[in-house]
């Protein structure tokens, strides 16, 4: 392929992803009934409060992304050092593939690009390491949080409810101990002939120190405390009757739901929702104002980001050097 067939093949694709994206947000955002509602919702709030919880929001959306700005950074320190802002460059363009692609499986590829050629491989299993301190959180939390929903809501036999504790901490013991020896994935990989080929990316996860994991979680932990307080700031504001802690704990189950049910990032507002809606009409009867706030933070935290990032992904060479 020459050099000039090479550079048009690179700008459509640009295009092209930039166009799924733009179709995607606009034809879910353009028919959605929950961002009216939640419209009308503020409106009946004095516009004072109105416009300072939604700036709230969207600033603790900032410092999410922020958060896992520096978290990648520290992650692929040892393949190169990125700068702060290509780094950001980076997590944002990941955003943008993630809303067209099942399960985010497209963040990988959008964030890797913007590493060197060799690296990228490496890369996105140490990409991986991110993405599972924030599943082991939204496990353990999510675990905790439904036993103590069945314990609370369901009239069930005390030998059920204990059954149900006892499961929670065996689920939250071993998403710890998966996450803290995360080399035994690399080993795993070794010993299944398929993937041999590909073992020895997954080297990389031996070099993962303990203190490295521990520094990763904390950095997750902060960003699930800040996506956990966008919903608590709407929720206090819109529907004060509902208790703190209910209100709390069924966030966390509506977090382990969302990651547990395969969906397009695009869709996970319907699938946050119905679960939303059902989850909290044990507490109130506000369904729709329920469901609203989930939308919202939905469109603020996804949308958002993956509409700035359609502007970085128009920098990203795709196809590299001819020897990428």
């Amino acid at each position: 392929m020459t050099k000039k067939q090479r550079k048009y093949l690179n700008y459509s694709i640009k295009l092209g992803i930039v166009g799924l994206a733009i179709y995607f947000v606009y034809n879910k955002v353009n028919n959605q009934e929950n961002l009216r509602a939640f419209t009308d919702l503020m409106q009946s709030i004095a516009p004072q409060v109105m416009y300072s919880t939604l700036a709230a929001v969207v600033m603790l959306m900032a410092m999410n992304w922020l958060i896992e700005v520096v978290k990648w950074r520290y992650l692929s320190r040892g393949l190169e050092r990125l700068t702060f802002w290509k780094a950001t460059k980076s997590v944002f363009c990941g955003l943008t593939w993630a809303i067209f692609t099942p399960n985010r499986i497209g963040e990988y590829g959008g964030r890797v690009l913007l590493l060197q050629p060799q690296n990228r491989a490496r890369g996105a299993v140490l990409m991986g390491v991110g993405l599972f301190a924030q599943l082991v959180l939204t496990s353990v939390f999510g675990a905790v949080s439904i036993a103590w929903f069945v314990s609370t809501f369901m009239a069930a036999p005390a030998s059920v409810l204990v059954g149900v504790w006892l499961l929670a901490i065996i689920y939250v013991a071993a998403f710890l101990l998966l996450y803290f020896n995360v080399h035994w994935v690399d080993n795993l990989v070794g010993r299944v002939k398929l993937l041999r080929r590909v073992q020895p990316f997954f080297s990389v996860l031996q070099d993962v120190q303990p203190r490295e994991l521990r520094v990763v979680l904390l950095l997750s932990f902060t960003r699930f405390v800040i996506f956990t307080s966008q919903y608590i700031l709407l929720m206090l504001v819109i529907l004060p009757e509902i208790p703190l802690v209910a209100m709390i704990l069924m966030i966390f189950i509506l977090f382990f739901v969302q990651a547990a049910v395969p969906s397009l990032d695009i869709f996970d507002f319907s699938v946050r929702s119905f679960v939303a809606g059902n989850l909290y009409s044990y507490v109130t009867n506000q369904e729709i104002a329920v469901m609203a706030i989930v939308s919202c933070v939905w469109f603020v935290n996804l949308i958002l980001p993956a509409i700035i990032g359609s502007f970085f992904v128009l920098n990203v060479n795709y196809l590299g050097d001819s020897n990428s």
